[in-house]
């Protein structure tokens, strides 16, 4: 078995086996912070000496960065909405997905919530990246602006809605006493359609 697993290892190109060893770094930043996840614990994980991490990312914040990087590409895509259905249907299958890859990567994500929040510009990037994807695709995906219109003022609430779903979300992690997932989600779901609601001049309830 082992004669194998290094055959294989040894066809990989560059390339694929820096993909690999960030697949293994972001399984590994899911239950541990981005400071606990260091190059000899990689190096010990993948089989490998700590040489060759380096000789792949050069050093240690390249190689958090990079990692995170992966990962907010991982929320961003496992997120997607589903293509067909009510844009309703849709949002809450995309929020559903959000709490899941945060309950699953909580220390992860933290990490990349406090590394953006602390000064680390490239993590601030990463962050501003990933949550422009997902408050984007909200107007992309509702093409025909039946949630939500198109609209600086609504783009400006999206993200303040963003910022709070990701703090209820974070602090029911923590502690979810006496709020069941589906609560939290119908929270989540619905309080957007709400907040839009309340635009001035918005057709749909505002004043």
């Amino acid at each position: 078995m082992g004669s194998v697993t290094a055959t294989t290892r040894t066809r990989l190109t560059p390339e694929e086996r820096r993909s690999q060893l960030l697949d293994l770094g972001v399984r590994l930043l899911a239950t541990r912070s981005l400071d606990e996840l260091s190059i000899d614990l990689l190096a010990e994980e993948a089989g490998i000496s700590r040489g060759l991490l380096y000789h792949y990312f050069g050093s240690k914040q390249a190689f958090h960065e990079a990692v995170v990087r992966r990962a907010a590409d991982d929320l961003i895509a496992q997120t997607a909405p589903p293509a067909d259905g009510e844009p309703l249907e849709r949002l809450l299958t995309s929020v559903t997905a959000y709490v899941d890859y945060v309950v699953t990567n909580y220390e992860g994500y933290l990490s990349l919530v406090k590394g953006a929040a602390g000064g680390n510009e490239t993590l601030r990037e990463i962050y501003e990246e990933a949550r422009s994807a997902l408050t984007d695709r909200i107007f992309r995906e509702d093409a025909q602006g039946e949630i939500i219109p198109d609209t600086p003022v609504s783009r400006l609430i999206v993200r303040g809605w963003a910022a709070m779903t990701e703090e209820l979300v974070l602090a029911w992690v923590v502690d979810p006493t006496g709020v069941t997932r589906e609560e939290l989600l119908a929270v989540m779901a619905a309080s957007l359609p709400a907040l839009v609601a309340v635009v001035p001049g918005d057709p749909r309830g505002g004043a």
